[in-house]
């Protein structure tokens, strides 16, 4: 299991990139303006991250036009050997994602929702899909059953889903179980996912005893 940190919240993200405790990062435009960012900040954010300890790192390429989208990934791809380049699942952006693997960067498609998306990724060869398991469960679709049918169809290719938008401890458990290998959640999911009630009781007994 490879986990990630979908956030670009430096003090929240970097103790866990030192500890060893993640994988490395991931991020998009939304989660930059969320957390008080920009486009702008990217490069600082790459060094930042590289240095903490991450083995890889996702930034999301955008730009009004396919010549725009590919321009953008680039200068992003560009930034270091950590990175992987996302790029949105549209029509321009699997022409863009083909462009850049011929050019052997790190590519992930994001906003996958459907099989056939990503069976058309992994024809192309990118190294990850993103779908958002709990926008799939908003929608109203079983999300569960979807990501799991992904994950059975990319098995025997290079491609793995990197499943996106888990929002809780159980929801992480439930994909593991269904054979997802990768996955990214907000800093207090992969905080809550270390802990159990029974286990600190436990541990505060250990503690009482040791203590005498």
């Amino acid at each position: 299991m490879k986990l990630y940190a979908d956030s670009a919240d430096t003090a929240q993200v970097i103790p866990l990139l030192e500890d060893g405790l993640i994988r490395g990062v991931t991020t998009n435009p939304s989660i930059l303006a969320r957390d008080g960012l920009s486009r702008a900040d990217l490069p600082r954010l790459y060094d930042e991250f590289s240095a903490a300890g991450a083995q890889e790192i996702f930034f999301q390429a955008t730009g009004g036009s396919r010549a725009e989208l590919r321009d953008d990934a680039e200068a992003i791809a560009a930034f270091g050997h950590r990175m992987v380049v996302k790029v949105p699942a549209t029509p321009d952006g699997f022409r863009v994602a083909r462009e850049l693997v011929q050019h052997e960067v790190r590519v992930l498609l994001t906003a996958v929702y459907s099989l056939a998306q990503a069976t058309f990724a992994a024809s192309l060869g990118v190294d990850y899909i993103a779908p958002y398991f709990g926008r799939l469960v908003d929608s109203g679709e079983d999300g569960l059953a979807k990501v799991s049918n992904m994950t059975r169809v990319l098995a025997p290719t290079r491609t793995r889903v990197l499943v996106a938008s888990v929002r809780s401890p159980n929801a992480a458990a439930t994909l593991a179980l269904n054979g997802v290998s990768h996955l990214t959640a907000d800093v207090p999911v992969l905080l809550a996912m270390m802990i159990d009630p029974v286990t600190e009781q436990s541990a505060a007994e250990f503690e009482r005893v040791a203590a005498g």
